[in-house]
């Protein structure tokens, strides 16, 4: 078992999760609320990571963050080091990556709540903001979860990307899905089946997790 690994892996899919949070949030909350012309080209965008094969992604982000690129250039400039085959890097990617997990829950979910229920709170006196938090942030919820176990299983499992922006880095950017395919290279089946059933398990608990908490849920709203 790769430990180094599986803390990588754990930890790139945990700050991803958590930076996501406020980036879906806010994206789903303007496209729920806003009707533009060329709004479905905007939700095509978001969209991408879910149809493009992992590789072509991964080009383009190698391409966009390299250090002759603006934005690898820039924080060359800023810290010294390479956005590419880093740790910062592979979050950076990941969160471009995974962000339609995240904004796809969490859009459905807004656009779900009946507009007389915003009217009837702002009958009462609630500022939009407060409306948000008290209001539809909890009618919600049940979006926001699913977005947040979506994008850490999706990230914890991602292979394609990760081999192009991280590369194979021991302690950096080598995540779990990396090192089971280097087990596999080297004929190790035994690590290879171990740590593919710890993602499997990782995975069929995150996912029964949001079917379990959805169900309470709707049953509570029904009441």
């Amino acid at each position: 078992m790769d430990w180094q690994a599986f803390q990588v892996s754990m930890s790139l899919a945990l700050l991803t999760c958590l930076s996501l949070l406020p980036i879906g949030l806010a994206i789903a909350y303007f496209l729920a609320k806003t009707r533009f012309i060329g709004r479905g080209f905007i939700e095509a965008i978001i969209t991408l990571p879910l149809v493009l094969p992992p590789t072509v992604l991964g080009y383009f982000l190698l391409v966009g963050m390299d250090s002759n690129s603006f934005l690898g250039g820039l924080f060359v400039s800023l810290t010294g080091q390479s956005l590419t085959f880093s740790f910062v890097g592979l979050w950076f990617a990941s969160i471009i990556y995974s962000l339609p997990f995240a904004v796809q829950p969490m859009l459905r979910s807004l656009e779900s709540i009946a507009p007389e229920i915003r009217e009837a709170a702002w009958c009462s006196g609630l500022s939009k903001w407060k409306t948000f938090f008290k209001i539809e942030l909890p009618l919600a919820w049940p979006g926001i979860i699913t977005a947040m176990v979506l994008s850490f299983s999706h990230t914890l499992g991602e292979f394609g990307v990760v081999l192009m922006i991280g590369g194979n880095i021991a302690g950096e950017t080598r995540t779990l899905s990396i090192a089971i395919y280097d087990s596999v290279l080297s004929f190790n089946h035994q690590q290879a089946q171990t740590m593919s059933l710890i993602l499997l398990a990782i995975a069929l608990v995150t996912i029964t997790i949001v079917y379990t908490f959805n169900r309470k849920h709707s049953r509570v709203v029904g009441l």
